[in-house]
């Protein structure tokens, strides 16, 4: 009970700080002033006999104290401010928190190495079969639902012209009947079936501006 201590008068006073190596933290009592160690206490497990709270107050402790001899004496060690002994609980857990996490990382890693090695290469004469039943095309399909027309090339389709026009090689269509020759009205182009408009005559090529012929 910290109640039972010289609360009002301690033995000693100064800063305490944590510092960790491998899995073992070390409490340091040090001076403020002068950094100087007074007393530490290594800790290699929390909760644990080297750290203890007390029963009447969350900011007083008992630890275990060692002078790297052999020696070892429990004290008790308060903190005037509780959010200072609120630090002090949480950087213990924190450590061994993460020694906790390293270690089963370690175990997992070793049950990987001790374990069955899965060999998935070949064997030599070692063989496989692949089934492409259904890979290959059908005859004459050709991965379009609309038809090629039959006279196409290289996926290209030519429309025939239309009535009177040309085409592009400039042969006109077999299915086209021929031009009709209207009387009166002369075919200049063969391949041209929609008549031709009348020259003008001559004399007044450009026609009459006064007038619109429509």
């Amino acid at each position: 009970r910290a109640a039972e201590w010289q609360l009002d008068q301690p033995a000693w006073s100064g800063r305490l700080r944590i510092t960790a190596k491998g899995s073992t933290a070390f409490i340091k009592l040090e001076d403020k002033s002068s950094g100087e160690l007074f007393a530490q206490a290594p800790v290699e497990q929390f909760p644990g006999i080297a750290v203890e709270g007390v029963t009447d107050s969350s900011r007083y402790f008992v630890i275990r104290i060692e002078d790297g001899n052999g020696r070892r004496a429990f004290i008790g060690v308060g903190f005037v401010d509780r959010g200072d002994a609120f630090d002090f609980n949480v950087a213990l857990q924190d450590h061994f928190k993460w020694v906790r996490q390293q270690s089963e990382l370690a175990r997992q890693a070793q049950e990987l190495q001790q374990g069955p090695k899965l060999d998935l290469g070949f064997k030599e004469g070692q063989t496989i079969k692949l089934n492409i039943a259904n890979m290959k095309k059908k005859e004459g399909a050709t991965g379009s639902t609309r038809p090629r027309p039959a006279g196409s090339a290289g996926g290209l389709s030519l429309l025939p012209p239309p009535p009177g026009g040309k085409s592009g090689s400039g042969e006109r269509p077999a299915s086209l009947p021929p031009p009709a020759q209207l009387p009166g009205t002369p075919i200049t182009d063969s391949l041209l079936s929609w008549p031709q408009p009348t020259a003008a005559p001559a004399a007044d090529v450009w026609g009459d501006f006064a007038k619109a012929s429509g």
